[in-house]
């Protein structure tokens, strides 16, 4: 159980459905109606969805072709997301980031909404990290994706429901949430580095 909270509070902080809204919002400022609306939010949630689960399936696959230990790509991975983090928790988060992009005339479903802001960099590496096929067994796997898919459902329906959220909660709110969830990261960033350190060099780690 404390496995499954751990998984669902670390890709929920990758993922980051609240920080999407601002991107989500920019990128169909343009687009009247809600059913075009609403057309983006499916079809970014789609693809980003397909982009997380190749990264499970064949993530590892294409490391081990490169032969590139997992233990090595999970210090590169956590150091990743702990810069991620920091950007989260100083203020530069995840959506102004990527609102330059859309202020400048690059928009749509695909770009930058379902990459690199729904599936970003800091998820792809989560999603092949926490599959490991030599520690996950096979259901354990098939958890972990389930989880993820919940999450990315949980971002559709914020998506659909963006004007409403940001009424609400306003851009005060969006930031303290992106600040709390980015401290978290970090201590889960710190803590796969620390593994893949200890894996790398034999070291035995108590449960």
């Amino acid at each position: 159980m404390n496995d499954l909270i751990s998984q669902f509070v670390l890709l929920w902080a990758v993922i980051d459905p609240i920080g999407t809204l601002p991107v989500y919002l920019a990128v169909t400022v343009s687009i009247r109606g809600p059913a075009l609306r609403h057309k983006v939010a499916i079809q970014a949630t789609l693809v980003a969805s397909g982009v997380l689960l190749f990264f499970v399936i064949a993530g590892e696959f294409l490391l081990g072709a490169m032969g590139i230990p997992l233990s090595a790509f999970q210090v590169a991975g956590g150091a990743v997301l702990f810069l991620f983090a920091l950007t989260m928790i100083f203020g530069e988060s995840k959506p102004e980031g990527e609102l330059h992009l859309i202020r400048k005339g690059v928009n749509g479903a695909v770009f930058p909404l379902a990459m690199p802001s729904i599936a970003s960099p800091g998820a792809m590496m989560a999603a092949i990290l926490l599959t490991d096929k030599n520690r996950f067994s096979l259901m354990d796997q098939a958890v972990t994706s389930l989880v993820m898919l919940t999450i990315l459902a949980i971002t559709l329906g914020l998506m659909l429901l963006a004007t409403p959220i940001q009424k609400l909660i306003g851009e005060s709110g969006a930031n303290i949430i992106s600040r709390v969830m980015g401290l978290i990261l970090s201590a889960v960033a710190i803590n796969a580095v620390l593994n893949g350190i200890a894996d790398y060099f034999a070291i035995h780690v108590p449960p």
